[in-house]
């Protein structure tokens, strides 16, 4: 064996070890439990204050019983200012200058996203990454078996587990 094959050797290891961290690591143990989320007849107008207030992206909206129905994002509000693509910023200030428009008191369900792309505590953040990059999303609501919200996952959650793997 040349030092040329040990080198092929561990790298192929390696690159197996890393495949094999995202399908091992379960996405309860690195979810976020304390989720904020909205019903369905929240208006636009708390979500958007919601979304400055706690610096989110986005929420899981919810029904009486703490199920996932779908999700809104900045991303669903922008449309109603007739801004394009992530501009959190100009909506901020769009915001201030036009906290009387009829449409901030649209309901979320007019606006969300639905069905909500949902994920299991169980799954692999392998799974997930996939599910975001797939969809195009940046966050995942976790639900369990009677589809109830029990947290969330997002890109940076999977980013860190990786950034976190001693290679």
């Amino acid at each position: 064996i040349t030092e040329g094959d040990l080198k092929k050797i561990y790298e192929t290891a390696l690159r197996i070890a890393k495949e094999r961290s995202l399908t091992t690591v379960p996405v309860e143990r690195v979810m976020t439990k304390e989720v904020y989320r909205v019903k369905v007849d929240t208006t636009v107008r708390e979500v958007a204050q919601m979304l400055m207030e706690y610096r989110i992206s986005g929420l899981p909206v919810v029904d009486e019983e703490d199920r996932v129905i779908g999700v809104v994002s900045e991303a669903d509000l922008l449309p109603l200012t007739g801004m394009r693509g992530s501009a959190l910023g100009r909506f901020k200030k769009w915001w201030r200058e036009r906290t009387t428009s009829p449409k901030i008191y649209e309901r979320v369900g007019e606006v969300m996203n639905k069905p909500a792309i949902t994920i299991s505590p169980s799954d692999h953040i392998g799974k997930a990454a996939a599910l975001l990059n797939k969809w195009g999303i940046k966050r995942l609501p976790v639900v369990n078996d009677e589809g109830k919200l029990i947290g969330i996952v997002s890109r940076a959650d999977i980013v860190r587990v990786i950034g976190e793997v001693n290679w």
